[in-house]
């Protein structure tokens, strides 16, 4: 399945459209057909089901309604102009509201939030989509057809869809899996060990004032690391007086919200809490210091780029794989995948549809040293 089409970066305020107050999805650069072209090699590829995004276009020719709802983009742009077939499966809970670690989760009807549960997927299907993720209310769609709200010759449409996708998957044939062709796969010694090269390839230097790669056995001083993963490369020190090198690492500053679901979606200010800067910096200052930050969004590095003597990110590596970079049993060869800003400022100036945008970034897109 290729998702979330046509493209879910250019949020309002860089929120996450699964809650209402990141459900506008906005092109102040009018740049709504660039998003398209990650969606243009799938087709080409191949690809055959879509799933649509939650937010909602503003200031375009579409319907202000959230892309599942959108018959102007699931049936117009992606059935008429690109003359997708496969399957459309909404994304989850466009109908209904539900409760997530026991806190409510409204739908996310966005632009639709007036209509009833049945209104909403009469539109849903209007708009041309096969399948409803995260829903369990069959019950309501039999009652439209009885009802004759819903023509079953609609129905038919997607059930021949859904059909041919299980009939080329083989699942009537073989519908269950195979023990033994499973016990091969998952956990294979080969599958495991691209991983792991892959973490290592991964990790993205984007300062070096010749401190890297570290010597084995260093005296070496964590902030932030295991000290016992750490042990396997160095001599772990109690304080940086001692150390010849500190290794700081950090994840990528967030804002906590209300509810528990929020928070699996970190968002709000790239800013460190000054607390986090005041700390590193006495470490930099004390000895030469490498930072290493886990970047699961992008982060301000401003205020420690001058002060310390390595910058490495990573965007989800294994204190091993990371460690085997920082002590030269691997080179880094990641590139950054997004600017990283230099300043607040500059990300609340930038236009969230227009690519490299950012005004005067710390590092660009595609920076990445190695050795």
């Amino acid at each position: 399945m290729t998702k979330h089409f046509p493209g879910g970066g250019p949020q309002k305020d860089g929120e996450d459209p699964h809650f209402p107050y990141g459900r506008e999805q906005i092109y102040p650069g009018g740049e709504f057909e660039t998003h398209l072209k990650p969606f243009e090699a799938a087709f080409e590829a191949g690809t055959s089901q879509i799933m649509p995004y939650y937010g909602m276009p503003v200031g375009t020719e579409y319907e202000e309604v959230g892309f599942g709802f959108n018959k102007s983009v699931v049936t117009g742009l992606l059935r008429e102009r690109y003359g997708f077939d496969g399957i459309v499966c909404t994304d989850w809970g466009l109908l209904s509201d539900a409760e997530i670690a026991g806190q409510p989760f409204p739908a996310r009807a966005w632009g639709v939030e007036h209509l009833s549960t049945r209104e909403r997927m009469l539109k849903v299907l209007d708009a041309g989509a096969d399948q409803f993720g995260g829903e369990a209310i069959p019950d309501l769609l039999i009652d439209l057809v009885r009802s004759g709200e819903l023509p079953e010759e609609r129905l038919d449409v997607s059930a021949r869809r859904l059909l041919r996708e299980k009939f080329r998957l083989g699942l009537f044939d073989a519908p269950t899996v195979d023990p033994a062709r499973a016990a091969a796969v998952v956990g294979n010694a080969a599958f495991v060990a691209a991983g792991e090269a892959a973490q290592r390839a991964s990790v993205t230097l984007l300062k070096n004032e010749a401190v890297l790669p570290l010597a084995r056995g260093a005296k070496v001083f964590v902030h932030g690391f295991d000290p016992e993963a750490v042990a396997a490369y160095a001599t772990v020190v109690a304080t940086p007086e001692e150390a010849d090198v500190a290794l700081v690492r950090l994840h990528a500053p967030y804002e906590q919200r209300s509810t528990v679901f929020e928070n699996f979606f970190h968002a709000g200010s790239l800013d460190f809490p000054q607390e986090t800067i005041d700390e590193v910096l006495a470490i930099a200052r004390a000895v030469p210091t490498v930072l290493e930050v886990f970047l699961d969004r992008p982060a301000i590095l401003t205020p420690f780029a001058g002060e310390v003597c390595a910058i490495a990110a990573d965007f989800g590596a294994s204190s091993a794989a990371l460690l085997d970079v920082l002590f030269g049993e691997a080179a880094p060869q990641g590139r950054l995948p997004m600017d990283l800003p230099s300043s607040m400022a500059a990300v609340i100036a930038n236009r969230p549809d227009v690519p490299f945008d950012t005004a005067d970034p710390l590092y660009r897109f595609g920076h990445g040293l190695s050795y």
